[in-house]
């Protein structure tokens, strides 16, 4: 295998030096890019030199450990691993330990209590019934659970550890038990019982019997750089980046200045109810505020231009309502827009909702489809979702997917023969950010709107994607073929090894049963 650098790799916008390293074939289905790119966090050549030889290193094991595959671990080695936790939680706060207020002491011994079915089902367990008291409570268990598990994750990519769920739990368990004890600590600092000797009378001083405590550094880093520093190295997409600009600029005017070392959790927390006092969601908040706030400066934390993360744990509750989640058309309802569909001469209006409905596949991707990506392997009529013709969400998201023999009885290969090259879909015009699918989405909203279809839960796009998962469990198909059709997430680490068969995936789309068109004159 080649080497992308061999040295550290200079960036030529924010002058921070990098490591970079091709990945190698065998790998990069797992790794899911072809190439690692990681930030030294410095721009002096001579330290980003020293960086570069340890980051290499630790590259290297992680690969190799990839290669080995999924491992088990002894609830032993899961507190090894988190041991340096203990050191580093105590680092952040030791000289300001009142600043520590994320990790509540007082729940840190009741996380993950017996009585819960398991991590990845805490939301469902909030009912009508829980007194307010005991959802704060919960709430405030929740973040540190679910902070653990992140911090899980990052440490077990770090590494290069695949694990099943079970251990992945057993390291955030780890890492709660070392920032439990050292927030102990920090609360015995907080009180002024250090260990050993720290503060020095100014008789002792003035004599240089007790050498004074170096001041700690100051942290001094704008918001532009760490955004500019987290783009550099996540690469987002142009639109990603232009709304999390606007955000950061937004919490920026609110504190009143642009540095992002002197932001305290309590600058945090007053953004956040001035967002609630604007009658935002909930979700909204979390998801479209807090987060990019929460990810720039952890990058932050990350890159050492920052002590900590001021906005870690600093969420909203955002229980779903009765009756406002997203729900799956139904079949009269999906009978309406495929038989309007069916009578539309338009190209977005006639296909887009029969790819959507027959493939559960995000309306995005089907906006950015191109001719040549529609074609036939063994025998079989498929369509590409490919990186190449436009961003995707996740890894898994690229993929190629038969066509359900309703979309070929009504003539899509007729119509993609029709088009000669480039997009599926050319009349469709790019937004501002050279998308389709943001004006794809418009249009179809109001026209499946304008159809009478007007219920809130129902997501004139995204309805498509649910029916099609239920309709997959109704029918039986394999939940993990299923979710290699529409580009879910593997359900375990066994399922991201291997690849799924054309012939397979075409055996299990054709239980999708399809919705039959009475008027047979609009189908065409």
């Amino acid at each position: 295998m080649a080497l992308m650098t061999t040295r550290p790799w200079k960036h030529p916008k924010t002058a921070f030096y990098y490591l970079r390293r091709a990945v190698p074939h065998d790998l990069r289905a797992l790794v899911g890019k072809r190439e690692e790119k990681v930030s030294l966090g410095t721009k002096d050549p001579v330290e980003a030199k020293r960086l570069h030889a340890v980051a290499l290193v630790e590259l290297e094991q992680r690969w190799a450990a990839l290669r080995v595959g999924p491992r088990q671990l002894s609830e032993r080695e899961a507190h090894e691993l988190a041991a340096p936790v203990y050191d580093h939680w105590l680092g952040l706060y030791r000289d300001e330990p009142s600043r520590q207020t994320f990790w509540r002491i007082e729940f840190g011994d009741k996380l993950w209590p017996s009585r819960r079915r398991g991590w990845s089902l805490r939301a469902e367990l909030g009912t009508a019934l829980i007194r307010d008291a005991k959802e704060t409570v919960e709430s405030g268990q929740s973040a540190m659970e679910e902070w653990c598990l992140q911090e899980a994750t990052a440490l077990l990519k770090r590494r290069g550890l695949i694990v099943e769920e079970a251990d992945h739990l057993k390291l955030a368990k780890g890492i709660a038990a070392a920032v439990q004890r050292a927030s102990l600590t920090l609360a015995r600092y907080a009180r002024g019982e250090f260990d050993g000797p720290t503060f020095a009378s100014p008789d002792a001083t003035n004599q240089g019997a007790v050498p004074a405590r170096a001041p700690a550094t100051q942290f001094s880093v704008t918001f532009d750089e760490l955004v500019n520093g987290w783009a550099a190295e996540r690469n987002p997409t142009e639109k990603t980046l232009y709304e999390w600009k606007r955000v950061i600029r937004s919490f920026s005017a609110f504190v009143g200045h642009d540095d992002a070392g002197l932001v305290t959790p309590e600058n945090v927390i007053a953004w956040k109810n001035d967002l609630v006092a604007a009658d935002l969601k909930p979700k909204t908040i979390n998801d479209a505020k807090l987060a990019p706030v929460r990810t720039i400066l952890q990058w932050g934390v990350g890159n050492r231009r920052l002590p900590s993360n001021s906005a870690a744990g600093v969420t909203i509750s955002a229980k779903k309502k009765a009756g406002q989640g997203i729900r799956s058309f139904t079949e009269a309802e999906a009978l309406t827009i495929l038989r309007a569909a069916a009578g539309e001469t338009d190209p977005v209006r006639r296909w887009i909702p029969w790819l959507c409905a027959y493939s559960g596949a995000r309306l995005s991707e089907v906006c950015q489809l191109r001719v040549e990506d529609v074609r036939e392997i063994e025998g079989v009529p498929t369509m590409r979702f490919d990186a190449e013709a436009g961003s995707l969400k996740t890894v898994g998201s690229e993929r190629t997917v038969p066509l359900h023999p309703a979309l070929i009885a009504a003539g899509i290969l007729d119509f993609v023969h029709a088009q000669g090259s480039g997009p599926l879909f050319s009349n469709l015009k790019p937004d501002k950010f050279g998308k389709r699918g943001g004006n794809g989405t418009k249009i179809l909203g109001r026209w499946v709107r304008d159809l009478g279809i007007t219920d809130l839960r129902l997501s004139p796009s995204h309805s498509w994607r649910h029916r099609f998962k239920t309709l997959a469990r109704n029918h039986g198909l394999a939940p993990n073929i299923t979710d290699a059709i529409t580009g879910h997430s593997h359900r375990s680490i066994g399922d991201q090894y291997g690849e799924y068969d054309v012939m397979a995936m075409k055996r299990e789309i054709e239980k999708i049963p399809p919705v039959i068109i009475i008027d047979h004159e609009n189908n065409k």
